[in-house]
Parts: structure tokens; sequence; C-alpha cells
């Protein structure tokens, strides 16, 4: 499987070379391939809110929507300090999109377009640029908000739509720069909803759009759209095995773009609750296999998290059940706050909807019986 979190169109410019500085985890890795030109792709291989909903079409064409919405789609170029291998010190370039998401001039982007920016510009679609400053950056969900010195009128945001009243099948419209190509624009449906990635800091991003629109280096942080011209997410990843488009591309829902953008612009950070444990589903063919119940079972307790302070166990087996590793002998977690919890991915999003120092009730089943354990959540690490 491969993804890419984009640095599009990388180039670094140094007296005698050029070296990218990648890392890897959760069972990745990432490589460079450098061009003509200078240019160097990296790739990760891998493991206006209202009643209407999303999936609501006008009968607009994609070039009526283009018109209308294409002047507050921008191209994003940062620039950071970069060494090479015999010690000298060059500028490194990344280029990819956003949009305008108010009238005070904030751009949302993609965290991995902004990482470690030192100066941020903004090409409007009239071909100004701006100055650009990174207001708050979240690597957990691959989120960036920047704030740019503009006049008010280039400043025409788009509005979000509800993302969680998608469906498959619904149209799409992706505009961004891939390759450094300002103001593109492709088309196509949405393939298929609640996937899950991984976030620059290898925690999952859930609730992921997939859609087979064309996506390549370069429209990372742009928009996502209906076919009313309203977001409803935020184009991050493709999977591929060259690394360019093959109809299979990722965006972050609008609804997540909505509660992690108030955050950065109010506090300049997101925090995340956190367990601290890593967990698999046990699906109902597992569950009446084994005689046990649906839910989100533990595979290991990371020492010194919340998980650990209470003593919840993981897994000391496994058991195959039609062709799948299935955990055994630890606590599955069924409920949480008497909510139901029936997958690995349920119980992140409900750990996710907390806040750090909420105190949680969770069910487990353990040895066969149901148990309630009570954790107080902490924040998230960096990684």
């Amino acid at each position: 499987m491969i993804d890419f979190r984009t640095r599009p169109r990388t180039t670094v410019a140094a007296a005698l070379g050029a070296a990218a500085l990648l890392g890897a985890g959760g069972g990745a890795a990432t490589y460079a391939a450098v061009g003509s030109g200078g240019e160097t792709t990296i790739v990760r291989t891998a493991v206006e809110s209202d009643a209407e909903p999303a999936a609501a079409t006008s009968g607009s064409t994609v070039a009526e929507i283009y018109k209308r919405v294409a002047g507050a789609v921008v191209e994003i170029t940062v620039s950071s300090a970069a060494g090479s291998p015999f010690g000298d010190e060059g500028v490194q370039q990344a280029q990819g999109s956003g949009f305008v998401y108010d009238e005070e001039g904030h751009v949302i982007t993609n965290h991995h377009v902004v990482d470690g920016a030192e100066t941020v510009s903004v090409r409007f679609s009239d071909g100004s640029i701006h100055d650009g400053t990174v207001v708050g950056s979240d690597p957990s969900t691959d989120l960036a908000v920047i704030d740019v010195d503009a006049p008010a009128s280039v400043l025409d945001p788009l509005g979000l739509a509800d993302s969680d009243e998608l469906e498959v099948g619904d149209g799409t419209i992706a505009i961004g720069s891939p390759f450094g190509l300002e103001q593109t624009v492709t088309a196509g449906i949405v393939s298929a909803l609640h996937r899950q990635i991984t976030a620059p800091d290898d925690f999952a991003i859930d609730d992921v759009i997939q859609t087979d629109a064309a996506i390549n280096h370069g429209n990372s942080g742009g928009p996502l759209l209906d076919f009313e011209g309203r977001v409803i997410g935020v184009n991050s990843q493709i999977e591929s095995d060259s690394g360019g488009n093959v109809g299979i591309g990722f965006a972050v829902p609008s609804n997540t773009v909505e509660r992690i953008a108030s955050q950065l612009i109010s506090t300049g950070s997101v925090e995340h609750a956190y367990l601290g444990v890593g967990i698999d589903s046990i699906t109902a063919a597992a569950a009446d296999e084994l005689d046990l119940e649906e839910g989100a079972a533990i595979t290991n307790v990371r020492p010194g998290t919340p998980a650990a302070d209470s003593a919840l166990r993981a897994a000391t087996g496994s058991q195959l059940v039609d062709g799948q590793e299935v955990p055994t002998g630890g606590d599955v977690i069924t409920e949480i706050d008497g909510e139901r919890v029936r997958s690995a991915d349920e119980l992140r999003r409900a750990i996710d909807a907390k806040r750090p120092g909420d105190t949680v009730e969770l069910t487990v089943l353990r040895a066969g019986e149901p148990e309630s354990v009570e954790v107080t959540l902490e924040a998230r690490p960096a990684a």
C-alpha cells in the first residue's frame, strides 16, 4: 500500500547537493526520488454548514462551479533551512494547495505542507502573492491554518458542507496545484466513506473520504468539493504503487476540518484525548467463534499511560478465525460511558470526542465477565 503526504515539488537548493531528512513509523517507509531540475518527490509507503445535505446537487456543471469557487483556492509555498550531506546550508521549498476559510484571512491546508516552514507565501488566482503565517497545525489530523496578509478583495471564503451527509456515489471536484500547475480542476465521485489513513504523527485519521477525482503531488491541502461548490474535505493522501494518481485519493472530512480549524484559530493548537492502548476489532464472526462480544480488543498497553494506570489488560495470545488473527486473553472494551462500542474504529472516535482530563467509564469483557474500569484521559503525546 502506498500513500503520500506530499511535500509536492520539493526543491533543495544547496552549494554542492541536495538531501532530504525523512522519518518513518508505524510500519511505513519513506523515500525521496530526485528528478530533473532538482525536484524531489517525497513518497510514503505505508502500511458553510447548513441544513442541506452535502449530497444535494444543483445541476451546476463542473465549469460553472469552478468559475464560482476557484478564486478561493490558493497555492502555498513554504521555505525552510535544509542541510546537505556536505554540511552546507541551503533552502528547501515545498509547495501545496489550500483554500480561504474566512474573511479574516485564514487559509486551510495540510499540516505536512507547512511542517517546518520558516516562511510562507500564498499565491491567489489573480496572480498576487502575499505573506502568510502559520497560526497552528495539528499533525494528528494533518490540518493547518495559515493567516494571510492579503486585501479583502481576494478573501472570498468557501463554505463547508456537512460531511456526515455524504453518500457513496456523490459527485466530487478537486481544485489545486498538482505539480505546480495552479488552478487545476478534476472531478469524480465519492468512492467510499469512513476510510482510515495514517496521520503524520502515526496516529489514525478516521472517517476519511475516498474519491476517484485525480489527486497528485501539489493537491495536498486543497479542497474536495461537492456539486454545490461546498468543501466536503481537504485532499491529503493517495494510494499508488507509482506515487502518481491511480484513482484512489483521500480527503480529511469537512466536519473534522471545522472542529480542528476553530481550535487552531482560537488557541493555535489542538489537544487530543489519549487512552494509551493498541486495539483491534472483535468482529461478529470472531465473537461467535470465541464466545466473546463485538468490541475493541486491547492488543497492548503502553507504560505510563492512563490505560496502564487503570490496569487495563492486553491480549496474551491470539487465535485464527476466518483467516484472521484475533487477540485473546485480554480485555475487550464494549462500552464507553454507557455507549456501545463494537469496533476499534468506534472506540477511537469515542475517545477523540473527549478532552484530556475527562474521566470515562469503560465496560470491558475480562475473562468472560463484564467489569467497569474508570480511566482519566490525558493529552495525546507528540508521537
